[in-house]
């Protein structure tokens, strides 16, 4: 049995998944400690391979695509599992490098192929030709695996046990896939039944496999999964939900979908609700405050600026939850003078009651809608303050980049909440 280490940090290993003409490389992304962990749009808690790609990318094995998505169903090429291989397991060669007339030695994946080669992890086809950009069947990955790890079978295996369409697989295949099966190597989605060994393997697949070879040395934990082929799913207990506890210090990144930026007054206290932008999650991958819930809290005046300071949580359940938590002091201003565009002041803003009366005031428009004043209040009786001002200094808050949230005390949440 050949000894392989862990696979490499970064993208190393599944960066060939992205290579090769009119690709995007996928990208680098580490989660801060006890923050949101790399999460990808199209793989949704409850998509089958999500625990085998959710760890893989926690540990910093495999990333993305610059548009957050991992594109689990794109399949995998030849060469650039061969580049995964490379950069998965550490072997000495075996034998010889040969040069394969479809490879030139510009290819992007020429060395990659090679050592995949030296090393007995993959073979051609006659005539020396290795076809890169083919699809690479799932049924080549698992001999792939078996022969570059020296998985053997025992001789009693029987593959029909296992597989519905034990029949479809490739003389070739039958023992090495005997062998990975016994070591638990095969996930089988959506019937764990049926290998579909001919169909080519996609980047899930990939990913599949090659965490159960991790698991197989002892390099992962064992992931509990009903694909698993020839792994007893091991029951889970029904506890009673306990609340967890997220520290303070914690960050929780936020948005503000309703306008683009937001004015208010350095005196004035305005309600504002925000939304948490992405997953707040542990290092072991449980979500502790969802994506999508609601941040009720005001900005008030502080230090010369305005700060945001929340005061609940509002899941999508409905639960609520009080947060102690705060954004910055923001201090950036925008000076309204007499005679400025109003139409361009308020464009795509929210604005506190005293800054839309300071705006009423100075500039003499007294139609700024109700609707774009944060929390609906009237703004008439506050006009007074500001008439006969030439300007007024506003507090100028961009959501995306002046609000993300610390929690400044322990936030407790009951479990039940995130699920």
């Amino acid at each position: 049995m050949s000894s392989f280490n862990r696979l490499q940090s970064g993208t190393a290993a599944f960066m060939a998944f992205a290579l090769g003409a009119g690709t995007v490389a996928p990208l680098v992304w580490s989660a801060p400690t006890f923050a949101q962990s790399a999460t990808f749009t199209d793989v949704p808690a409850n998509y089958w391979a999500n625990p085998f790609i959710t760890e893989l990318a926690r540990r910093d094995i495999i990333a993305g695509f610059p548009d957050s998505t991992f594109r689990p169903d794109q399949p995998v090429t030849r060469a650039q599992f061969a580049a995964i291989v490379r950069n998965a397991f550490e072997k000495a060669p075996e034998r010889n490098a040969v040069n394969f007339g479809d490879v030139p030695s510009n290819y992007w994946a020429y060395s990659a192929i090679q050592e995949a080669y030296r090393t007995g992890f993959m073979s051609g086809y006659p005539g020396s030709r290795f076809q890169p950009e083919q699809n690479i069947p799932r049924e080549q990955v698992l001999v792939s695996l078996a022969s570059g790890l020296d998985f053997t079978a025992t001789s009693d295996s029987n593959l029909t046990q296992y597989y519905n369409d034990a029949a479809s697989i490739s003389g070739y295949a039958r023992s090495p896939i005997a062998a990975a099966t016994q070591r638990a190597i095969v996930v089988n989605y959506p019937n764990v039944q049926f290998l579909n060994p001919t169909r080519p393997a996609t980047r899930a697949d990939v990913a599949a496999f090659i965490y159960q070879a991790l698991a197989n040395s002892g390099q992962v934990a064992a992931i509990n999964s009903s694909y698993i082929v020839g792994q007893a799913t091991q029951p889970t207990t029904p506890t009673t939900p306990q609340a967890v506890r997220i520290p303070t210090g914690t960050a929780i990144p936020v948005r503000y979908d309703q306008a683009e930026r937001i004015l208010v007054t350095k005196e004035e206290t305005a309600p504002l609700t925000l939304t948490v932008a992405q997953n707040v999650v542990t290092r072991e991958g449980t979500v502790l405050i969802p994506a999508g819930t609601q941040v009720v809290g005001e900005l008030r005046p502080a230090e010369g600026g305005s700060q945001f300071y929340a005061q609940e949580l509002v899941l999508s359940g409905g639960q609520r939850s009080k947060i102690s938590a705060t954004s910055e002091v923001i201090t950036k201003t925008e000076r309204i003078r007499k005679g400025v565009n109003v139409g361009n002041v308020v464009k795509n803003a929210a604005l506190g009651a005293a800054a839309a009366a300071a705006i009423s005031a100075v500039t003499g428009d007294r139609a700024i809608a109700t609707e774009e004043v944060l929390g609906g209040a009237g703004i008439g009786t506050l006009v007074g303050l500001f008439l006969g001002r030439n300007s007024v200094d506003l507090i100028a808050i961009d959501p995306d980049t002046d609000l993300p949230l610390t929690l400044t005390s322990d936030l407790t949440i009951p479990q039940t909440a995130n699920r």
